[in-house]
């Protein structure tokens, strides 16, 4: 990756050093929103930005990759990977900020999403979560991009968690809404206390051949709730969520989705050039990158405490709570606060 950084950056990551120096964070801390940062970056309103403009398209591995890019190709690279049922939209706000600190930023659509197709109609469409790592590090290769700061959220946390343990090299710092999410069939067999089930229903409901003709029928309204329940005191406009709507037409989405539900669970295979990878995962590798997770104090969606996985964090790290309603979407709902934990953890 390019060293080259513009004098704006330069002074930018100048200020950034002496105020993380001043500040003497502990190895794992707690912050809410009003974190020292709130004075580096301009202030926005969430929704201020409503599209990307043109987006791009790159043959990557077995897929056709669209992603938007902000910023010079000269300039250190940051990978933005959203969750389900989402798409680049929750980073419309969070990619001009750091574009605009110096940073290359990708926004890609994940398999399933959008504009990212399959090269071949012969390829299984495989929702299992090395599947969509190797997309990523695929992505990177296809960019010639050596190193990148990963960032994400849901399935775009757990990708950048894998990325991070199983290629380090690659991944240069991290930032991971709701912590470590690497896990596996086997470990998912230990049932949950009922009121954290209850919180799983949608997943049971993909198990069933019902669930899956009622997401293919259903799929707007079904994610829309989803948006509902994860973000309960979100209150997104129907524009907003159209925007990201169109992203679940793709032809491959509901089996990428109902694939990586049902292989959660046990109850279907992935792709035997996949095990090695998934027998890695299912050890619960540490992460060694500096890392910052973060968690919205008002996160409907199932997550874990992070006192159940800082330990999985061996480099430099933080956990930050953001405070005021803020829920699952996390970089749409508080891009300033998003983006302040990536231009923190690159200064560590």
């Amino acid at each position: 990756m390019p060293n080259t950084i513009n004098p704006n950056r330069r002074r930018f990551l100048g200020i950034v050093a002496m105020t993380a120096a001043a500040a003497q964070l502990a190895r794992i801390g707690s912050a809410n929103a009003q974190s020292h940062w709130t004075a580096d970056l301009p202030r926005i309103t969430p929704g201020t930005n409503t599209s990307f403009g043109s987006l791009k398209q790159i043959n990557a591995g077995v897929l056709s990759v669209g992603y938007a890019e902000l910023g010079s190709t000269h300039n250190p690279a940051v990978i933005l990977l959203h969750g389900w049922p989402y798409d680049i939209h929750s980073y419309v706000d969070v990619a001009p900020l750091l574009a605009a600190a110096g940073y290359r930023v990708i926004v890609p659509y994940l398999r399933g999403y959008g504009t990212t197709s399959f090269l071949s109609n012969e390829t299984f469409r495989n929702g299992q979560q090395s599947a969509i790592a190797v997309d990523i590090i695929a992505l990177l290769d296809a960019l010639k991009i050596e190193q990148a700061i990963l960032a994400g959220y849901d399935w775009g946390a757990r990708t950048a968690n894998i990325v991070a343990a199983l290629w380090p090299e690659r991944c240069k710092a991290l930032v991971s809404v709701s912590g470590y999410l690497i896990g596996s069939p086997e470990a998912n067999q230990t049932p949950l206390p009922p009121q954290a089930e209850l919180q799983w229903w949608y997943q049971f409901y993909f198990a069933t051949e019902r669930g899956r003709a009622g997401y293919e029928q259903y799929r707007h309204d079904f994610n829309k709730l989803i948006w509902q329940l994860a973000s309960p005191q979100w209150h997104f406009d129907d524009a907003t969520f159209e925007r990201t709507a169109t992203s679940f037409d793709n032809p491959d989405h509901v089996d990428i989705v109902i694939h990586n539900y049902r292989w959660r669970l046990g109850l279907t295979a992935g792709e035997p050039q996949y095990d090695d990878f998934e027998r890695q995962l299912a050890e619960a590798p540490v992460i060694t990158v500096p890392t910052i997770t973060l968690e919205g104090d008002a996160n409907g969606a199932p997550h874990p405490n992070s006192s159940t996985y800082a330990r999985k964090f061996t480099g430099k790290y933080e956990h930050r709570v953001i405070n005021g309603g803020l829920g699952h979407n996390l970089p749409q709902e508080a891009p300033r606060e998003f983006a302040e934990a990536i231009l923190e953890v690159d200064s560590y």
